[in-house]
């Protein structure tokens, strides 16, 4: 069984407006629905469950009515708080795998997901990611003070999904061994508690939306996909 768990705790300040990101509307339907929509909609996922702030309880309420999704859980000070107190709080789902996704990309194409998935057969962790093809530079300052290999480099996205206990274990180990310190993602916990994590080849369409400019070219992705389906009838 496998549980899909999103990540919707955080404040979203860089794109601005009255709300948090993650509930701004994205052609009229809230970013975060869009997002759950794209996983529940999966055969694989059995469940799905967000991690919210209290703050934003109402605004969660009226953007998810009617999905069906999994009484949503608090998140906490940290991403890492955040998703622990997630992992935690379905354990009496008992699944055997849990994706954890993040709550503003809402373009996630169920091959990738099914990717990650069948990864998970193999080894305890998959992470979705897109090589890196410009040249990396590194600076301090303004100033450039090298140039980086780019061979071998990836950028990381989500769904990253786990064995559930190889994954709980590993949050519970790492927040003892380092209380305080927080990880952008579930892979660099992982990795610190020694699990196996493979790399899945995602796409540059399943981008976040963290500023305006995402917002748009969100848009503009929904309008083309619009256009090709009126075209195809």
């Amino acid at each position: 069984m496998t549980v899909a768990l999103i990540v919707a705790a955080g404040r979203g300040h860089r794109l601005g407006g009255p709300i948090p990101k993650q509930y701004r509307l994205l052609d009229g339907v809230p970013i975060l629905r869009r997002t759950a929509e794209a996983l529940r909609r999966h055969a694989a996922v059995r469940a799905v469950r967000v991690v919210i702030n209290p703050a934003d309880r109402g605004l969660y309420d009226e953007a998810m009515a009617g999905l069906g999704l999994v009484e949503p859980v608090t998140g906490g000070a940290s991403r890492q708080e955040s998703v622990r107190n997630g992992l935690e709080s379905i354990a009496s789902l008992a699944p055997e795998t849990v994706l954890i996704h993040d709550g503003v990309r809402p373009f996630v194409a169920p091959t990738v997901i099914g990717a990650v998935l069948d990864a998970l057969g193999r080894v305890p962790g998959a992470v979705v990611g897109v090589p890196v093809t410009d040249t990396l530079k590194r600076c301090r300052g303004a100033v450039v003070t090298g140039t980086v290999e780019r061979a071998d480099l990836w950028r990381a996205q989500t769904p990253q999904g786990f064995r559930y206990e190889a994954i709980l274990g590993a949050h519970r180990r790492v927040h003892a061994a380092h209380p305080g310190r927080d990880f952008t993602d579930d892979c660099a916990v992982a990795e610190l508690a020694g699990l196996t994590v493979e790399m899945v080849p995602g796409s540059e369409e399943n981008f976040k939306i963290t500023t305006e400019a995402d917002l748009l070219r969100a848009e503009a992705m929904l309008r083309e996909r619009g256009r090709l389906l009126a075209v195809a009838d």
